[in-house]
């Protein structure tokens, strides 16, 4: 699969798990959009339309569930 142009969306509470993620996935072509909590998870979802959410499960208030859910 070709990179170019795709999204993703990765949403943790632990900022240096969100900023290896990134790193690696910017480095292999992907334009990256990161949240720190579910709720920005949600309203950048709706913003950006990503290609792929990668979504921490254990996120305080709104966790990855049901940011599923939603």
């Amino acid at each position: 699969m070709d990179p170019k142009g795709k999204k993703i969306l990765i949403a943790d509470d632990e900022p240096d798990i969100l900023e290896i993620i990134q790193y690696n996935l910017v480095k292999e072509g992907y334009e990256v959009i990161t949240a720190r909590d579910g709720d920005e998870a949600l309203a950048k979802a709706r913003m950006h339309k990503p290609d792929l959410i990668i979504l921490d499960i254990m996120m305080p208030e709104i966790d990855g569930w049901q940011v599923l859910a939603k």
